[in-house]
């Protein structure tokens, strides 16, 4: 019923919790696909030591994670498919969870749970997401990027695509070649755009980001990031999709500007309705790279003591 796939690249102390996760569900009826990406540590291994004939391992040359997806739902053998990063974990429900939203509404083309994002084990986020109910709801969404405005609905590893519909939509994109962001984003709009997306409030997926580094102006120089002209057209009639892509073009173009790319600072940045600005952002936006740098810093500092600090709104 379901293909899993496991993007793997250097992610030895946490890659066998994820597979564990995924073979301790109640719901057994899945293979899991393990696309080693050229990993340089003792990642395979631990892929190895675990016994399970569910469990496929393809090995290639580093190439990112988006061709390693890619692959992955190229060699899948099942209806379903699901993603499954090396350092996020499932709780035991969530195929479960999946297959009994997938029974009832067939026709959709995202299904998704709630996640929870795990810094330590003071700092948990359990997002929300407007016009929909905290707890005790599942259904159809209404409005796929109203709902989504504060915090996105659905994430790579909660969602679950119909392989079909990969075959319609197409794959995630391929263009952004260096450490890229945003490629995820693109390839849910798309599939939102033409397919009903089923939500399940129950948290069944934990996103890891306890070993995760905080973004340096190096790392932000050297990213990718994903562009959003094939939807321009849309945009014009679709009020809700304008406002939630000008989210992310906001958050590319300070993230350009701290890394002093400034050309592609202002290529997002001209490409956003400045209605859809509020004065904090304008602030922003005005501020010189080094200050808004030292800014960015002391927001990682503050959310590290778990004081969330919400530009948006």
């Amino acid at each position: 019923m379901f293909s899993i796939i496991i993007p793997l690249y250097n992610k030895q102390h946490s890659v066998k919790r994820c597979i564990t996760s995924i073979l301790n569900q109640s719901f057994k009826n899945f293979e899991i696909i393990v696309i080693n990406d050229g990993s340089t540590d003792e990642s395979l291994a631990e892929v190895l030591s675990i016994k399970d004939e569910r469990i496929h391992v393809v090995n290639k040359q580093n190439e990112g994670v988006v061709k390693a997806r890619n692959l992955g739902i190229s060699l899948s053998n099942n209806p379903l498919i699901s993603f499954l990063d090396a350092d996020d974990y499932w709780y035991s429900t969530h195929l479960e969870t999946i297959y009994n939203l997938y029974n009832d509404f067939p026709d959709a083309g995202i299904y998704t749970t709630k996640y929870l994002f795990y810094h330590s084990e003071k700092k948990q986020i359990l997002p929300y997401f407007i016009g929909i109910p905290d707890e005790n709801w599942r259904g159809v969404v209404e409005n796929y990027f109203d709902s989504s405005y504060v915090y996105r609905l659905g994430c790579t590893g909660s969602n679950v695509i119909p392989k079909k519909v990969f075959e319609k939509i197409g794959y995630f994109d391929e263009t952004l070649k260096i450490s890229p962001y945003g490629e995820d984003i693109k390839l849910w709009i798309k599939i939102a755009l033409s397919y009903p997306v089923v939500y399940d409030s129950k948290v069944t997926f934990i996103y890891d980001l306890s070993g995760e580094n905080h973004l340096s102006k190096n790392d932000i120089k050297k990213r990718s990031y994903a562009t959003f002209e094939e939807f321009e057209s849309i945009e014009k009639t679709n009020k809700s999709l304008k406002r939630y892509l000008d989210l992310f073009r906001t958050e590319f173009a300070l993230k350009n500007k701290i890394g002093g790319n400034i050309k592609t600072y202002l290529k997002y940045k001209n490409e956003i309705d400045v209605q859809n600005l509020n004065w904090k952002i304008k602030i922003l936006f005005s501020l010189p790279s080094g200050l808004l740098k030292r800014l960015y810093t002391f927001k990682q500092y503050l959310e590290d003591k778990k004081i969330v600090i919400d530009i948006h709104h």
